[in-house]
């Protein structure tokens, strides 16, 4: 699924977050249920207030967290042990939400002329900012959202207050956060895109342009808190994107690896494919003076070839990253979430078969001790709308 984000009146965490709920709670695949209980295990004193409100006449989700105690400040370490410890959570979720701090962290460091793992979140760190990061995250994985673009991302203008006293929009930190993406000022004098939302941006991998070629599913919105003047929402398009001719344009990318652990390896192919990754596999070879390696593969998006070499060359430290531009024949899907008596899960219909996510089969095998494949056979049951056994 590929999703489309609206940024022209900016992009914060909690108008993301709302316009995947509203998407979700259409589609019945990310609740505020599902928001609700992530943050409760992340922050059990937190409470989460999700309601459609209306912006200047456009009827939108609205999300508000709370806490009534908390750190003044968060280091980068701290918010490192506090995702690097939620096991429970998707891998590609918390990948991404370590992404995105990881993300700020470096921004603030930049700032700040401070070491990395000294850096110190302010707003950034609290509560509510690590559950939009999170909750965002979530939400793109429960929605099967493996492809993000946007459109210019409107920063406003005038000043805000932060603790460091009154800086210029966009401050120091989102304006880091925001290089090489579009942006423009306005269409208010007011901050628009906080750094939290710069910072998802950056994390997802956006792309950024027209809204590309898709056959929409789902259109949602997200509120703001703040009133502008004018609707402050953010609009969030979800769909397939629409191949002409059956066929697509890829990049496939190549390097030759024989300085990494498998560990480290595996690692880099899991970030890959978070990150959107169309497919990611390993290939044993024997390079020169005998040495057994490995060449890693990734297969891309044509418009994302740039952002996956320089990905590949950042996770394995290779040297180069060869390329080659091809053809493919993509058969018609659809994805789809279908109710089982264990809740939502997601399926790709196409070729003739139903394939449920793997990662929605895990998670059910585990919550309730039953063997992958008999949930794996039930759900596509299901989604096939095959009489259940007498």
């Amino acid at each position: 699924m590929i999703g489309y984000l609206d940024c022209s009146t900016g992009v914060s965490g909690d108008k993301f977050l709302g316009a995947l709920l509203d998407v979700g709670e259409a589609s019945g695949a990310f609740t505020a249920e599902d928001l609700r209980d992530a943050v409760a295990r992340l922050a059990p004193e937190a409470r989460v207030e999700v309601e459609r409100v209306r912006s200047h006449g456009i009827a939108a989700v609205s999300v508000r967290v709370e806490a009534a105690e908390q750190p003044a400040h968060r280091h980068w370490p701290d918010i490192e042990a506090l995702l690097g410890g939620a096991d429970w959570l998707p891998e590609p979720t918390r990948a991404a939400a370590l992404r995105t701090f990881e993300a700020l962290a470096a921004a603030e460091a930049h700032v700040h002329g401070a070491p990395l793992e000294r850096v110190h979140f302010h707003e950034v760190g609290a509560i509510d900012s690590i559950a939009d990061v999170v909750g965002v995250c979530l939400g793109m994985h429960a929605l099967g959202i493996d492809q993000l673009a946007a459109s210019p991302v409107a920063v406003g203008g005038g000043t805000v207050a932060t603790d460091h006293g009154l800086l210029p929009v966009p401050a120091p930190a989102t304006a880091a956060l925001l290089a090489s993406m579009p942006t423009l000022g306005g269409p208010v004098d007011r901050e628009l895109t906080t750094p939290t939302g710069a910072a998802l941006l950056k994390g997802l991998g956006a792309a950024f342009g027209p809204m590309p070629a898709m056959t929409a599913a789902y259109v949602g919105l997200g509120a703001g808190t703040r009133d502008i003047g004018l609707p402050n929402v953010c609009q969030l398009t979800v769909g397939e994107p629409l191949v002409a001719d059956g066929t697509a344009r890829v990049a496939l990318l190549e390097t030759n690896i024989d300085h990494l652990p498998a560990e480290e390896l595996a690692f880099a192919a899991e970030e890959l494919l978070g990150e959107g990754a169309l497919d990611v596999w390993q290939t044993p070879i024997v390079m020169k003076k005998g040495r057994s390696a490995v060449m890693l593969s990734v297969l891309a998006p044509e418009q994302d070839a740039d952002t996956f070499s320089r990905r590949v060359i950042e996770l394995t430290g290779s040297l180069g990253v060869r390329r080659e531009l091809l053809e493919r024949t993509v058969a018609e899907r659809e994805s789809r979430s279908v109710e089982t008596p264990w809740g939502p899960a997601r399926v790709k219909i196409g070729g003739g078969r139903v394939r449920p996510e793997h990662d929605d089969v895990a998670r059910i095998a585990r919550e309730n001790a039953l063997p992958y494949r008999a949930v794996a056979a039930e759900i596509e049951r299901i989604a096939s709308g095959e009489p259940q056994d007498a």
